[in-house]
């Protein structure tokens, strides 16, 4: 186990101060151009928690309803388990594309209703 953290920690490490260092190269570099490094960011919609709370949720239904079916020996374990898992999983991550969009699209139209018309 060791001998995989060691290089492994190394590796993440050297790539980490390499990344910052190019990152900031590059806002210098734009600071010398007279432009706003920010404008190149992008907006953060973060719907981490949402996504893997509904993950979460979904994978604990899955093992809940695995566990219902194979008490009535319906399935066996290792099928009902992995397949119910999976099932519910996906359903939940599709559900959190859903939700998503839905909101993405509602602030776009409460940005767009709220800018002054132009001609």
């Amino acid at each position: 186990m060791n001998d995989f953290l060691i290089p492994v920690s190394i590796f993440a490490t050297i790539y980490g101060i390499v990344y910052i260092s190019i990152r900031k190269k590059e806002r210098m570099a734009l600071l010398d151009r007279g432009l706003d490094p920010r404008s190149f960011e992008q907006p953060n919609n973060n719907f981490s928690t949402l996504k893997y709370g509904l993950l979460l949720t979904g994978v604990g239904l899955g093992i809940l309803l695995a566990n219902i079916v194979v008490s009535i020996d319906a399935m066996d374990n290792e099928p009902a388990y992995f397949s119910f898992v999976t099932l519910f999983g996906g359903i939940a991550l599709i559900l959190d594309y859903i939700i998503e969009k839905v909101i993405i699209k509602r602030q776009k139209n409460a940005n767009q209703s709220s800018e002054p018309f132009k001609e």
